[in-house]
């Protein structure tokens, strides 16, 4: 079922990375070439890499797919999802290999499994994993530090966290979660923050801390410029249009939609994306506001290029805290003006640098929308934004990632002999 690891290309050095994820002063030239030397025969020999997650592969196209699919061009990839209960006497494994040749692994649990029974089957059911594919040399990728609690007793080559949410923030979020944080801290090798305010609020916590914001693939989101044909449940939605892409629970601000909407009925709001952990009811329902339900990243860029506006109408509140879109540079890639609410992460850079238009109230929001409607064809605006943006990348980041983790690997090489 799964492939021989590939030959990986050799790939070039990342830039160094400071505390705070940018690129820092060149090192002395005889360390420098010493790094790359170290980080090529990192890549050369790359560990696999088990990806525990919070998170499904096939629900939304974001920040762990985008990193995880490149580690699967010189690695095996293994994502590990939450556990889903069905009809089976059982606990199994169900992988299935995706694109580009990352393994997903979902656990199928038994109806009526307690906490502790769950956790002791997927305990068994990685054990069993890693058995079964010559999983040796692995390095172990967490999104969630529920995890922790059946993979803490694994020895891997290295232990990298990449927090991308404040999660014990969510709604639902469960009541262990930020002591097996603090445990997984205590584990990690590396940590790695979505954003610059998630790194501030962490930084403390551990010695190898790095903000790595989120990037764009700006090749995919750059066909939004163009005219492309108009997905056929769009297409017959007037114009002006505001959109919203992503998921639709607790952080979206749906009274602001409301108010938003209400003002303008000429304005048409289309909101693309699956509902989750809030009732749909609850939802505003006007004549000018459209849902239009998830879509696949594939479809995405054909959708925004229809829209005139595009939103980040986030509510704020614990929850929305430390949040850093990823949708942010994704709208400025389509080449979109864009309208946000106070989000610390889009305010700091995007709002200061005047890339995207900040509103706090309503009667803001409103007028910020007029602004960005004007703003289309601003060529001095879209000039900036390019030069913003021409060092992001997912690339990027996942080589500067790449470089910690050689560098850690290396520390803790030395250590042991």
């Amino acid at each position: 079922m799964f492939k021989e690891t590939p030959e990986p290309p050799v790939q070039p050095a990342a830039e160094p990375v400071n505390s705070n994820g940018a690129a820092a002063d060149r090192a002395p030239a005889k360390e420098t070439k010493q790094k790359e030397i170290e980080e090529r025969e990192f890549l050369r020999h790359m560990p696999d890499v088990v990806c525990l997650s919070h998170l499904r592969w096939d629900f939304v196209y974001q920040r762990p797919q985008h990193l995880l699919s490149r580690f699967a061009h010189c690695a095996r990839v293994y994502f590990v999802e939450e556990p889903m209960f069905e009809d089976t006497d059982v606990p199994y494994l169900n992988v299935s290999e995706r694109e580009g040749g990352v393994q997903v692994a979902v656990p199928r649990l038994p109806h009526g499994f307690n906490p502790e029974q769950a956790e002791s089957a997927q305990r068994e059911l990685l054990d069993e994993l890693l058995k079964e594919q010559e999983i040796n040399r692995y390095a172990l990728w967490y999104y969630t530090p529920m995890a922790l609690g059946f993979s803490a007793h694994l020895t891997p080559l290295l232990t990298v966290y990449d927090c991308m949410d404040e999660l014990a923030a969510f709604k639902f979020a469960p009541p262990r979660l930020r002591e097996l944080e603090g445990e997984l801290f205590q584990k990690a090798d590396l940590v790695f923050t979505g954003g610059r305010s998630l790194y501030e609020a962490k930084r403390n916590r551990h010695a190898a801390i790095y903000a790595f914001p989120s990037s764009i693939d700006k090749a995919h989101f750059a066909q939004a410029r163009q005219e492309l044909p108009q997905p056929e449940d769009q297409a017959a939605i007037p114009t002006p249009r505001l959109g919203f892409f992503g998921v639709i629970d607790e952080r979206l601000d749906i009274a602001l939609l409301d108010a938003l909407s209400e003002a303008r009925p000429d304005w048409q709001l289309v909101v693309v994306g699956p509902v989750v952990k809030i009732d749909p009811a609850s939802l505003p329902r006007r004549a000018n506001i459209h849902y239009l339900g998830g879509k696949s990243y594939t479809e995405l860029p054909a959708y925004l290029s229809g829209w005139d506006v595009a939103l980040l109408p986030f509510a704020i509140n614990e929850s929305t805290a430390f949040i850093s879109p990823t949708k942010t540079p994704e709208y400025l890639a389509a080449g979109k003006p864009v309208v946000s609410t106070p989000v610390r992460d889009v305010v700091r850079p995007y709002g200061e640098e005047g890339l995207v238009h900040i509103a706090a109230t309503a009667t803001e929001f409103e007028e910020a929308v007029g602004a960005a409607l004007a703003q289309r064809g601003d060529e001095a605006w879209a000039r900036k934004v390019e030069g913003f943006m021409s060092n992001m990348s997912w690339d990027q980041t996942w080589g500067q990632m790449v470089r910690l983790m050689a560098e850690a690997a290396g520390q803790k090489k030395e250590k042991k002999a």
